[in-house]
């Protein structure tokens, strides 16, 4: 029976290279041989032409697009930071059909096809330069790349410096013709005047609001001195009011008043303490308007101490009204009323000091009014000069932009005038050069000759893994079944074997067993190989396959005699019938006793004629008369009937019958000769019985799900297999050869 481990997973190993390259080997060599031939092909034809470059540097492009502003020293007029856009312009013009033809017709169409396949089609000379013309632009750059390539080394020359006078021609026209310039630059300067007056208008009311007249640092000068005087004045007031008190004071200790004296014509007497009251209030209010003073010289009017001090101040002034409001006596109590002339004096000395007293309060009190009002003014105008000194450089900036573009207009507007068609925003870096041929490009003929041998391999690789589903090899039948190998078998060229042994030449064929023997043909056609003519080249190994089987059987201990054995494979012409005939010669020679070849595949016609023409018996004649079967000395031969749809009927039956018969006999190999196995043939069925089914597989030609669905088939009878490889073909060399035969 067949193993049930799983079949080992596909692999490649160095031995499947081997067979791979060696198998394949001529479609190899012919795809290699067809690199090769293409390699050599590209180095005789594909020479590469004459070619001459030049180099143009584009320093600016009049487009009208946005300009760039007098602040860029750079390219006049991009269309974007990098000029790729306008490079890209640039490219274009070169490339374009209008350029080439007229190329074409400058040059003339017949010089620039003379070498080029001829003729004098203009259509095909402008083509011709524009497939030649190689325009480059590296990035970021604004430097053209041009290379034109021709057989003719001093016509490509000629053609790149035509095809570079064109293009300032195309140029022009494309930029300028319409003069799109000017219109561009006079668009952009009145924007600008339309701007420059909006914001001067907005500067001259931002101005206004502040009360700024000329700038604002005049401005804020000016606040600054007049606040600088105000303090000069108040400082000065302050100093002659310390003096008129302190001379008031003075002149009051001196005075002597009683208050008869004092107000001699009042019309109430005025209490002591009530005029000790209102001097004390008095002073105390000329020190709160001292403090206060010093306060507003330190700090703005708007500071929480200057605005305590000053509510101080009012509170007292207040209370000294009330209180003259109701003694108006008060008033006349440092009058000059004394009779004496200097008590006069001195009342007429304080009355002066008084007023001037009181005058010089009103000019501080005022001045401390002024210095808040500038301070007021001064912030107003520190709020206002971002939005001032904004708006004044926006003014300046426009004023600049516009005399800028007005500038470049006119100076635009006489260059048209007077360019006449003179290109200066381009130069050349480098003018044409004299041509020159590039060397050979090995790495093109190198890849194509790789190809051919990459194709190759490919080829057989493909075949091999995917294509070609037959078995072909010993490995491939233990990876697929993991059955027992018993042989394998060479296919041998009977010419080249039967001379080599000294045999007469014969005509070879192909035995109705498959051919893997070396076997001549008889002079009849139909006549079958004869059991007794030996097959020389195939015997050592028929030998082999004896002892391997007898082997097996002694690994089984099996004993029994006779021992039955089937032979079976999958087609027709897979060398069954030679297989089983060799076996049952091979089993007879070891002289230990007798071998029964019995022929199963009727209609075949391979076992009526083993004996010199005499017909073979059925195996129940064999059975009673064994001299009819005999073939060599322990050798019989027999077939079982003529009869394919009796055989097909009836043989399971007969064959059970056939069983005790067969075992009883005195034979001890009985070799069966069966038909191939199919869903349809009686082998599977029969293979229960045998101790042995050898199934013969004919290399490169029995594919795989046919091996493996046969030995499902006889795996169902619960029959023992054993695989022979036939025709088998070694392509590795010796030497080279991996592969284990014994398994």
């Amino acid at each position: 029976m067949i193993p049930n481990s799983p079949p080992q997973p596909p692999s490649v190993n160095l031995g499947d290279i081997y067979y791979i390259l060696f198998r394949h080997k001529w479609k190899i060599l012919l795809c290699t041989l067809a690199g090769l031939g293409g390699a050599a092909y590209l180095y005789k034809k594909d020479v590469p032409p004459f070619q001459s470059q030049a180099k143009l540097l584009v320093r600016w492009i009049p487009t009208e697009s946005k300009a760039s502003g007098p602040t860029n020293t750079g390219t006049r007029l991009m269309a974007d930071d990098h000029g790729s856009t306008i490079m890209a312009t640039e490219k274009e013009i070169l490339q374009s059909g209008n350029l080439a033809a007229e190329v074409a017709q400058g040059v003339g169409p017949e010089k620039i096809l003379a070498k080029a396949g001829g003729g004098k089609d203009p259509g095909l000379a402008a083509a011709y330069v524009r497939n030649n013309l190689s325009v480059t632009v590296p990035q970021a750059s604004t430097v053209i790349f041009l290379t034109f390539k021709h057989p003719d080394p001093e016509l490509a020359q000629t053609i790149l410096r035509e095809v570079i006078d064109r293009y300032y021609k195309l140029h022009l026209e494309a930029h300028r013709s319409s003069g799109m310039l000017s219109e561009s630059l006079a668009a952009q300067a009145d924007t600008l005047r339309s701007q420059l007056k909006g914001t001067e208008d907005d500067l001259r009311k931002a101005m206004q609001r502040a009360g700024v007249t000329v700038s604002v640092e005049n401005t804020k000068e000016g606040f600054s001195n007049q606040m600088i005087a105000i303090r000069r004045e108040i400082f000065n007031y302050e100093q002659e009011l310390a003096g008129k008190i302190a001379i008031f004071e003075d002149v009051k200790k001196r005075i002597t008043v009683t208050p008869a004296q004092a107000n001699p014509t009042a019309e109430v007497e005025l209490p002591p303490s009530v005029i000790d009251e209102y001097r004390g209030m008095t002073v105390l209010l000329n020190r709160q308007q001292n403090f206060e003073q010093e306060l507003s010289m330190q700090f703005t009017s708007e500071n929480t101490r200057v605005q305590q001090a000053r509510t101080q101040v009012a509170e007292t002034e207040a209370k000294v009204k009330k209180m003259r409001d109701q003694y108006p006596g008060l008033i006349r109590v440092v009058s000059p009323t004394a009779t004496n002339k200097g008590a006069e004096s001195d009342a007429y000395e304080a009355s002066n000091a008084w007023i001037q007293i009181t005058a010089y309060q009103a000019k501080i009190k005022e001045l401390n009014s002024q210095m808040d009002k500038v301070r007021a003014d001064a912030a107003k105008l520190d709020q206002a000069e971002g939005a001032i000194l904004q708006l004044r450089r926006e003014r300046d900036l426009q004023e600049t932009n516009y005399r800028y573009y007005q500038t470049n207009l006119e100076a635009q507007r006489i260059n048209e005038a007077t360019s006449q068609g003179k290109v200066t925003n381009i130069s050349p870096i480098e003018t044409p050069t004299a041509a020159y041929r590039q060397p050979i490009d090995f790495k093109k003929i190198g890849l194509c000759a790789a190809a051919g041998i990459l194709a190759g391999l490919g080829w057989a690789f493909l075949i091999e893994l995917f294509l070609d589903r037959s078995v072909r090899r010993p490995v491939d039948l233990v990876r697929l079944l993991r059955a027992p190998l018993f042989l394998s078998i060479p296919s041998l060229k009977a010419d080249k074997a039967m001379l080599a042994l000294g045999a007469p030449k014969a005509a070879p064929r192909a035995t109705a067993t498959g051919g893997s023997s070396l076997e001549t043909q008889s002079p009849t056609p139909s006549a079958a190989p004869s059991i007794g003519s030996r097959n020389v080249a195939l015997q050592p190994f028929h030998e082999t396959l004896r002892d391997r089987l007898i082997g097996y059987f002694e690994s089984k201990n099996l004993t029994h005699k006779p021992k039955l054995v089937a032979v079976t494979g999958l087609t027709h012409n897979s060398g069954v019938t030679t297989t089983a005939a060799g076996l049952a010669r091979s089993l007879s020679e070891t002289g230990e006793g007798n071998v029964l070849l019995v022929d199963m595949t009727v209609g075949q016609g391979a076992a009526t004629q083993f004996n010199r023409g005499k017909e073979a018996c059925d195996l129940d004649t064999v059975l009673e008369a064994r001299s009819q079967a005999h073939v060599e000395q322990n050798l019989y031969v027999v077939t079982e009937n003529s009869n394919s749809d009796r055989l097909s009927r009836n043989l399971p039956q007969r064959f059970t019958r056939l069983i005790p018969k067969l075992k009883a006999s005195d034979f001890d190999y009985i070799i069966f000769d069966m038909p191939v196995v199919n869903q349809l043939s009686i082998t599977p069925r029969l293979a229960g019985f045998m101790d042995m089914v050898l199934l013969v597989v004919e290399s490169e030609k029995s594919d795989r799900d046919l091996v493996t669905g046969a030995c499902s088939l006889l795996a169902e009878s619960k029959a023992h297999v054993g695989v022979v490889l036939n025709k088998t073909r070694n392509y590795v060399p010796g030497r080279l050869n991996q592969e284990l035969m014994a398994i």
